[in-house]
């Protein structure tokens, strides 16, 4: 996920973390969130983020990955953009079938280059590369 859309993605993290009504909570064990930005001051929600992940340990994990941020800075996260080697690192493999579920939200050219155009039900790009499936792969 990048740029905006983020805002997707808080719909569904209040759902599956239990922020949400009774009804909505979800039984999913662990999430996991990729969230591309250009650098650290366009991180939107970050605080939020952070606290959820602190109060959900073990449950909910995110990570920044920043593409633009300052070599010289003190953020220590990852760097460049969600690539195969950063999903081969925090997500589980295609091969563990419908227990994984991949939310991808933000511009266009993050579609194509992670699983395919949006309006494309077949699974492309670096997702498709590593297996994932349509089953798997929700194009936001």
């Amino acid at each position: 996920m990048a740029g905006t859309g983020i805002t997707p993605m808080i719909q569904a993290l209040h759902a599956i973390l239990g922020e949400g009504p009774e009804e909505q909570k979800s039984e999913t064990d662990e999430v996991i969130l990729l969230y591309g930005s250009r650098n650290k001051n366009d991180i939107l929600g970050g605080d939020m983020l952070e606290k959820w992940a602190s109060c959900h340990e073990g449950k909910f994990k995110h990570i920044d990955v920043l593409s633009h941020e300052p070599k010289d800075s003190d953020y220590t996260g990852e760097r460049g953009f969600i690539d195969e080697e950063k999903i081969q690192k925090y997500f589980p493999p295609a091969s563990l079938g419908d227990d994984v579920i991949i939310f991808v939200c933000g511009p266009p050219i993050m579609y194509d280059f992670l699983c395919g155009p949006r309006n494309e039900k077949e699974v492309s790009g670096i997702l498709g590369k590593l297996g994932y499936t349509s089953s798997q792969v929700f194009k936001f």
